[in-house]
């Protein structure tokens, strides 16, 4: 088997820790994937997958090896298409995950745009608010939206999303409209759960530059944005959320604005990448296209 086709086969079983997923990916046989494995430590000498019943994971010589092999495939790749005749038309097949209402409502309808300029390139478009793992899952771009914990991915930041306080005609006839963040002890709140950790997201504001929160009371707690916007149009209580989210039910006068001198802080969105030495031509000019996409439509 040539080389940098066990690279590659390699490379994919460190990313799904399985053989049978890293197989089943690449259209291939487990067999034929374990034994190019088994070539490919014969080959260099060393150790490179430690294998037990449930699950496979680098030593530290395939660590090193993975990380090496992903700078050879990408320089590959790359030379492969420098004298190509149609080089500017990249091809190939990208996974991207985005969060769920970003991916329905703006890139779902502006992608048919992206696939007739490059007709060359398939997309894999998972469109869920979980956190994916890039290798694990074999991701080739996330964009995330809010704060990153460290990582040793490549970001790329888009922007910063704003937030703003909206409720329903409904609730603030029963309720009244607060005005500043003092008459919020007065209000009830649509309480938002991380669907990561099940934390309990506080009212937010910016005061002369700090961020202030305070605890909302609250009769419903939702975990997702459908539901976080669905119970806000109900008339159950005040909401924190991204503009873009509710434009069309604030054009039609089925959610209000209040309180827009204090909103939250922006949000920062961000694409991540694995940590390669090159990007491939086809995850380039989707970056680039993505970001011109969420720039016009959310910022």
């Amino acid at each position: 088997m040539d080389r940098i086709d066990l690279f590659r086969i390699f490379s994919r079983v460190v990313e799904c820790s399985s053989f049978t997923r890293a197989a089943d990916t690449l259209g291939v046989p487990r067999s034929s994937v374990s034994a190019a494995v088994q070539e490919l430590e014969e080959r260099v000498g060393a150790r490179l997958l430690h294998r037990t019943t449930r699950k496979v994971a680098p030593t530290q010589d395939g660590i090193a090896f993975y990380e090496r092999c992903q700078q050879v495939i990408a320089d590959v790749e790359e030379t492969e298409n420098l004298f190509r005749q149609n080089a500017a038309q990249p091809s190939g097949r990208l996974r991207i995950d985005v969060p769920g209402r970003i991916g329905r409502l703006v890139i779902a309808p502006a992608l048919p745009g992206f696939l007739d300029r490059y007709p060359d390139i398939e997309v894999d478009l998972g469109v869920t608010d979980r956190a994916v793992n890039l290798v694990e899952d074999s991701i080739d771009c996330v964009l995330r939206v809010g704060p990153l914990s460290d990582s040793s991915l490549i970001a790329r930041h888009i922007g910063e999303l704003p937030l703003i306080n909206v409720a329903s005609p409904a609730y603030l006839q029963r309720c009244g409209t607060p005005k500043s963040p003092a008459d919020l002890t007065d209000h009830h709140a649509v309480n938002y759960a991380s669907p990561s950790n099940g934390r309990i997201e506080p009212w937010e504001w910016v005061d002369d530059g700090a961020v202030r929160s305070l605890p909302m009371r609250g009769r419903v707690t939702v975990n997702s944005a459908e539901a976080y916007i669905a119970c806000c149009l109900a008339g159950l209580g005040l909401i924190q959320i991204p503009a873009y989210d509710v434009r069309r039910h604030l054009d039609a006068g089925e959610l209000i604005e209040v309180m827009t001198t204090h909103r939250a802080q922006a949000m920062p969105m961000t694409l991540l990448y694995p940590h390669r030495q090159h990007l491939s031509r086809r995850l380039q000019v989707f970056a680039d296209w993505l970001e011109a996409v969420l720039r016009a439509e959310l910022l």
